[in-house]
């Protein structure tokens, strides 16, 4: 039985962060490669959601009905995660990490994660260590474990900037051994250089 990985989307949610990911876990990362994973989406109801691109998803899950066995978590960016909603998603990582599970965050769901602490031991990375350090506050204390670079994975912590949706991909899949590491970095190449290197 197939693994579930839970996208948290919420409303304004970045729908390019997730899309290449989803498609990784839930097809396979190369075509014809078996997928080990199932994606699922969560929001703070079953109401639907609407991207920055216009895309409307309707959730699988509410905070009401998670699934207790699951794979982990993705936060996709957004711009709702400043918001005083967001903050019911707290409970669901901090279980997350205490269980081990994958918690991935990129663009401002990085920024959610270092606002609650979640960033302070562990290498990670977000949109800037000054735009880090601006919107997470107080409870940020993870400047030395600031790495800039586009994503990086430290366990099962996986953090990237916004534009880095496709190595933010490369390090889930090697977090949850979704295949071989030749095979991720195969198509990692291929998705970041194309038919046609410039």
């Amino acid at each position: 039985m197939k693994k579930e990985i839970i996208f948290i989307l919420l409303n304004d949610f970045a729908d390019w962060e997730g899309a290449h990911i989803a498609a990784c876990l839930n097809q396979g990362v190369k075509p014809g490669s078996p997928a080990k994973f199932t994606v699922k989406t969560l929001s703070l109801t079953k109401e639907p959601v609407t991207s920055l691109g216009g895309f409307k998803v309707l959730p699988d899950y509410s905070l009401n009905d998670m699934p207790k066995d699951y794979a982990g978590l993705v936060l996709i960016g957004g711009m709702s995660w400043f918001t005083p909603e967001a903050e019911q998603i707290v409970p669901l990582v901090e279980k997350a990490i205490k269980e081990d599970k994958l918690v991935a965050g990129i663009c401002n769901a990085s920024v959610f994660l270092g606002k609650h602490g979640f960033l302070n031991q562990v290498k990670h990375t977000s949109n800037t260590l000054d735009y880090l350090k601006n919107y997470a506050g107080e409870k940020y204390t993870g400047e030395t474990d600031y790495v800039n670079k586009q994503a990086i994975r430290e366990g099962n912590i996986v953090t990237a900037n916004g534009t880095a949706q496709l190595e933010f991909c490369r390090e889930i899949l090697y977090a949850l051994d979704a295949d071989t590491p030749q095979n991720i970095e195969e198509s990692f190449q291929f998705y970041k250089n194309g038919f046609c290197p410039e």
